[in-house]
């Protein structure tokens, strides 16, 4: 039994080394390729003076979803054109010091900026985007809030845990009971989402670093607690019982997970 312990310790720090080098690798001028495709006047940007790379699940700010169109003059690699969706998004501290092809995620979703002014900015949603999300047409709405959080620098202090902004998918808000000053939220999650949800742990709701409180695996839901400060500042508080929320489980937990 030691051996094998030592054996999948082992393997699960050379996964885990993997994905952190992935998460360190440069963008090959991933920027630099990308230009404004709407009327909206690009900012001056700050100097890449330094990688940034996952996100910590703290909600920087509330912004509210502008507009969710079709839109199918997309320019694509081979000089053709094809069909795509975009989602423009009211904010304004997440703007500050953006520029083309930087991450923003929204509700939790890691997405590129493809043009924006002091105000607001827009993105692209690829079709696992719309299947894995609850940004997708007939789940968002014109209105609606949502969360925002900028990329953190390689260097920046993390008061969360290591988000990815890679939706495993969305959960269903069941039962809303408040206790004390706090919030206790029940969400039901599918099975494949679950597995990797433990009481303790990390989990990102709607972009949001949480801790679970419980885990019922007949029900399958989980339960998490939104303190008074916290309900202020993100949207879960505006979640009603039915709605959706975008779920992805603690990265390091699904490494461990298909290591042993």
């Amino acid at each position: 039994l030691a051996c094998l312990a030592c054996r999948t310790m082992g393997a699960s720090r050379a996964l885990l080394a993997a994905a952190l080098a992935t998460f360190l690798a440069p963008a090959s001028g991933a920027s630099a390729a990308l230009r404004p495709t709407r009327p909206l006047s690009r900012l001056p940007t700050a100097p890449r003076s330094w990688v940034r790379l996952m996100f910590s699940g703290i909600v920087e700010e509330m912004g509210h979803v502008e507009e969710l169109r079709a839109d199918e003059g997309l320019p694509l690699w081979d000089g053709t054109t094809g069909e795509g969706w975009r989602l423009t998004v009211r904010g304004k501290k997440v703007l500050e010091g953006a520029e083309l092809g930087c991450s923003i995620a929204v509700n939790g979703v890691c997405l590129t900026v493809m043009s924006f002014d002091e105000t607001r900015f827009e993105v692209g949603l690829a079709p696992e985007t719309m299947r894995r999300t609850n940004l997708a047409p007939g789940r968002a709405k014109v209105g609606d809030r949502v969360n925002l959080e900028r990329a953190l620098p390689a260097d920046g202090r993390n008061s969360g845990h290591f988000v990815q902004g890679h939706v495993d998918g969305v959960g269903e808000v069941v039962r809303r009971t408040p206790e004390g000053d706090s919030l206790w939220m029940e969400v039901r999650a599918p099975p494949e989402v679950l597995r990797h949800v433990v009481p303790k742990g990390f989990i990102a709701v709607d972009g949001t670093s949480l801790t679970v409180c419980e885990v019922d695996r007949q029900a399958s839901t989980f339960t998490f607690m939104l303190v008074a400060y916290t309900q202020q500042h993100v949207i879960l508080p505006h979640k009603e019982v039915g709605s959706l929320v975008n779920l992805e489980v603690d990265v390091v937990g699904k490494y461990v997970g298909e290591a042993v």
